[in-house]
């Protein structure tokens, strides 16, 4: 394969124009109509079925191969992208049309797929089953929704453990359910013996589907996992890579890549569409563009991993300068307008974060002293007064603490006060994702609107409240999307001094 004939490109020079290009990148990204991109979705009849390791193995793989893969990921999850980042070099990135927007998808895979340079082609991870999605939506947000949406080919990847012929009756059916989406390959996984992998093959041939590859079942290849899911890569760095290498091993030996690319060379043009660009989205949002360059610390490191890359590409096109660093052994960097404090696993690194005394006061202080603050779920925690009775920032006049339940979901939002992120009345679409709670309850003892941050609707239809607006203080258990917001960047961005909006 040469990676530069494959690499996205305008199908038709003529469409061009004489469009701006990126650093590296002899592709205009705008003004154009139709773009060439190998692509794969990579989905599961449901979750637990070795999705997650089968496509960072897969990606691994082509990465050794000398293929420029771009990574993504359906849905919200933080931290498989996390794995795709260690396994090919480059940014995993989501695609959620609940959280981003229908419209969104494919600008937003063809910006993943040109960024930093040209891929030379797209693997796309679902989520849970094929079909599952936003609930009571019929699909909607689902994988095989995000693959109707961007044309992509799906290969099933199917757990064959305590079964043998049947799997040919349900990859018939899986092939047949769906009326916009097309099963183009499975990847049998777990696979007991030579003579199980034939029986499989038998009942998957019934069907009409190709079998790209077996799997056989490995004990020695596993990633850890706890209570969100998998342990992030970026907390366990050795070993993560070596699990991805391990992983890429095993996907080399039983995987035919040739027969995935060829596959993913069927996907059709995407036309109609150019690449999604942070800049045009912030105008069309409002945002003007001040005198002064804006600094804005990010927090960063093992306690908080979960981080969207446009929200900091967004931030970096509206003229602000983003500077990450490390609660657990940082400071606060100096000099900074604004302050994110994103999601990730205080929880299990309380008592370090605890134990950063001088950092805990230089954000009580920023704070104090008017500094601008947004904080997502794990920020949250961090900025409460304690975290399972270990001290944290003092902000907010909460305690948090961990429990057995999952609080999870998309929440449709709509702001109650005034805050860094935008206006009252303004609508988002987030998600939830922890096993905390805080005391008391967000609201409780404070029914003045103003230290309420949205308002959304449960299951149930009863109202629920959360967060916490406070001043230049914006803090709540939900999870945005900037890029399914742009809005929200761009008021952020005016609250550090970096513009206006209009």
């Amino acid at each position: 394969m040469s990676p530069s004939s494959q690499s996205p490109r305008p199908a038709d020079d003529a469409a061009t124009g004489d469009a701006e290009t990126r650093s590296g990148d002899t592709v205009p990204v705008s003004d154009v109509r139709a773009w060439t991109l190998p692509r794969v979705v990579v989905a599961a009849p449901s979750s637990g079925s070795g999705k997650t390791m089968v496509t960072t193995g897969l990606l691994a793989a082509l990465h050794d191969r000398g293929v420029r893969v771009s990574p993504h990921k359906v849905g919200p999850d933080y931290i498989d992208p996390g794995y795709h980042a260690a396994a090919c070099g480059r940014i995993g990135r989501n695609l959620d049309a609940h959280m981003q927007g229908v419209d969104r998808i494919v600008p937003l895979l063809l910006h993943g797929a040109h960024t930093p340079q040209p891929a030379d082609v797209a693997v796309i991870e679902g989520v849970m089953g094929l079909f599952d999605g936003a609930l009571g939506r019929r699909g909607f947000a689902s994988t095989a929704h995000i693959a109707e949406l961007t044309s992509s080919p799906v290969v099933l990847v199917v757990d064959c453990a305590s079964t043998s012929r049947s799997i040919g009756a349900l990859v018939h059916g899986f092939a047949t359910f769906g009326t916009g989406m097309r099963l183009g390959g499975v990847l049998l996984n777990n696979v007991a013996s030579p003579r199980h992998e034939r029986e499989v093959r038998a009942g998957v041939a019934d069907a009409g589907v190709p079998v790209l590859g077996a799997i056989p079942r490995r004990t020695d290849v596993v990633v850890p996992s706890r209570h969100l899911g998998l342990v992030p890569a970026a907390e366990r760095a050795p070993e993560a890579q070596s699990a991805v290498a391990a992983l890429a091993r095993l996907v080399s030996e039983h995987v035919d890549l040739d027969a995935v690319l060829d596959l993913a060379r069927t996907a059709p043009d995407l036309v109609d569409t150019a690449p999604w660009n942070p800049a045009a989205e912030l105008r069309a949002a409002g945002w003007r563009p001040g005198s002064r360059r804006a600094r804005v610390a990010v927090a960063g490191g093992e306690a908080f991993t979960f981080s969207y890359a446009e929200n900091t590409e967004l931030l970096e096109a509206a003229g602000i300068d983003v500077v990450t660093f490390d609660p657990l052994t940082d400071a606060l960097p100096t000099g900074i307008d604004g302050l994110l404090v994103g999601g990730g696993f205080p929880e299990v690194h309380a008592a370090a974060l605890s134990a950063n005394v001088v950092l805990r006061e230089q954000i009580a202080a920023f704070v104090a002293g008017g500094g601008v603050v947004s904080a997502e779920c794990a920020g949250l925690l961090y900025l409460a007064r304690s975290l399972d009775d270990h001290p944290m920032c003092g902000v907010l006049p909460i305690t948090g603490r961990m429990t057995p339940r999952l609080t999870l979901g998309y929440r449709e939002g709509v702001a109650l006060a005034d805050s860094v992120l935008g206006t009252e009345g303004a609508r988002v679409v987030g998600h939830e994702f922890h096993r905390t709670v805080v005391e008391p309850a967000i609201g409780a003892g404070h029914e003045d609107v103003p230290h309420r941050a949205w308002a959304w609707r449960d299951s149930d239809g009863e109202t629920r409240r959360d967060g916490w607006v406070d001043g230049s203080v914006h803090a709540s258990y939900l999870h945005l999307h900037w890029a399914g917001a742009p809005r929200v960047a761009a008021s952020f961005a005016a609250a550090v001094g970096a513009g206006d909006l209009s």
